[in-house]
């Protein structure tokens, strides 16, 4: 049996939440769509109890089979903007507040050809 974080048996409930909320609207895009568990599936290249896992919100299926759903279903443009470095304000205040960073010492150039 693999080894299982506890954040795939009991995940925050922020974090569960979210992958329930994705789920059925991954569901949904899939009915509209009047695409079949399977034919979503083959898209994919994975099980269609994978697809179920997805869309019931299951914390142990993969990211890739998931964005791979979302990728399948054309739903992945904004999937791109997750996590974006331009957009994390939080971060960004806390890197102002450090002040700035220093670039390292690099080693002279040799200009010998």
């Amino acid at each position: 049996m693999p080894n299982r974080s506890a954040a795939v048996y009991a995940p925050p409930a922020a974090v569960a939440d979210t992958l329930l909320r994705l789920g059925r609207r991954i569901r949904v895009a899939r009915l509209r769509r009047n695409l079949r568990i399977e034919d979503l599936a083959a898209r994919v290249g994975v099980s269609r109890f994978t697809i179920a896992a997805i869309e019931g919100g299951k914390p142990g299926v993969s990211a890739a089979a998931t964005f791979g759903a979302l990728w399948a279903l054309g739903l992945d443009e904004a999937a791109k903007e997750l996590a974006d470095p331009d957009r994390d304000e939080e971060g960004k205040a806390l890197e102002s507040v450090r002040g700035p960073r220093r670039a390292r010492r690099r080693a002279a150039l040799n200009n010998d050809f």
